[in-house]
């Protein structure tokens, strides 16, 4: 799965951390809350996250790896809880940066969409059904 920030040059990386905050998060901190209104976004620039849903994991994510991105863009309640595994070392972003990116900045749209779009269930194709023999056979 490609990260957020491969997207993107090294100077448009620093223009991200530029508008953004550095912010420290301690091993065991949850930065993000399911079913919480959507008020901030984080980039991890190093450490590892568990990203659950209702206490389950369902991924960990990594440096150059967007969290709390889709509540804010979706303009819903967080579907999902993210717990530092590790010491993390982020960029914050409040719903209202990311909005403004997301709105004056096409290539960061897109990555956002990428991002969502890798991150969505995948449909699971239909198994084919076993021929049934007709009753009394």
């Amino acid at each position: 799965m490609t990260t957020f920030f491969e997207h993107f040059t090294p100077k448009e990386i620093a223009r991200i951390s530029g508008v953004g905050r550095r912010v420290k998060l301690p091993q065991g901190w949850s930065p993000i809350w399911e079913d919480t209104p959507a008020d901030k976004a984080y980039i991890i620039l190093d450490g590892t996250a568990s990203v659950r849903r209702e206490g389950v994991e369902i991924a960990q994510l990594g440096p150059g790896d967007i969290v709390g991105e889709a509540a804010i863009v979706g303009n819903k309640l967080r579907n999902a809880s993210v717990v530092a595994l590790t010491p993390l070392e982020t960029i914050h972003l409040t719903d209202e940066t990311l909005r403004e990116l997301d709105a004056e900045w096409p290539s960061f749209h897109d990555a956002l969409v990428a991002v969502a779009q890798s991150r969505a269930p995948q449909p699971q194709a239909p198994q084919p059904q076993a021929p049934q023999s007709p009753s009394g056979q």
